[in-house]
């Protein structure tokens, strides 16, 4: 499912700005529909409104159509959603820097779970170096004794095409 990029500040601006019901924004936004309830009873918020018609995300139109019929779900334009799954193909870009220290956990898990993959193509999957990755496989990092195995997917250092990309590429290298 696509979602908008700024879920909260989109669903503000809908909020205030147009007569959809709680559950279309809800849905759309990817929110649960308490939350946007949440967002529409606060009466200071930090989250600034983002209109999502200037951003290109929706029409003026798909918006008046959903307030006519409550039963209709709002859809994000072709062109965002082209350009979501293109950015999920090459990976996640930024790192939350609550999920960093998952980071060794993330490797550990690739490793044991894809053996195959190289230490290059684990390191460029979750943007770390050749030398911590090799640590880690060799079981001589610093901080090996308190790694937390976790999947890096669930954690959100590594989309799962990309994942399954690398060790498509890689069992197909080693096929050679």
């Amino acid at each position: 499912m696509n979602y908008p990029y700024m879920p909260k500040s989109t669903a503000l601006w809908l909020i205030e700005n147009t007569s959809l019901t709680f559950e279309q924004i809800a849905e759309f936004c990817g929110l649960h529909e308490l939350e946007v309830k949440s967002i529409a009873d606060a009466e200071t918020t930090k989250v600034q409104g983002l209109n999502p018609v200037l951003n290109g995300q929706l029409t003026r139109e798909d918006i008046e159509r959903c307030e006519a019929d409550p039963s209709a779900r709002l859809q994000l334009r072709q062109e965002i959603v082209n350009a979501q799954q293109a950015q999920n193909k090459r990976g996640v870009g930024y790192t939350p820097k609550l999920h960093r220290q998952n980071r060794l956990g993330g490797i550990l898990w690739i490793l044991k779970n894809y053996p195959e993959l190289s230490d290059g193509q684990v390191a460029r999957l979750m943007r770390s170096t050749n030398p911590t990755v090799a640590s880690v496989r060799n079981k001589t990092h610093k901080s090996y004794s308190v790694i937390q195995i976790q999947s890096p997917i669930v954690l959100g250092l590594v989309s799962e095409s990309a994942l399954h990309d690398a060790v498509a590429k890689a069992q197909k290298q080693n096929k050679k």
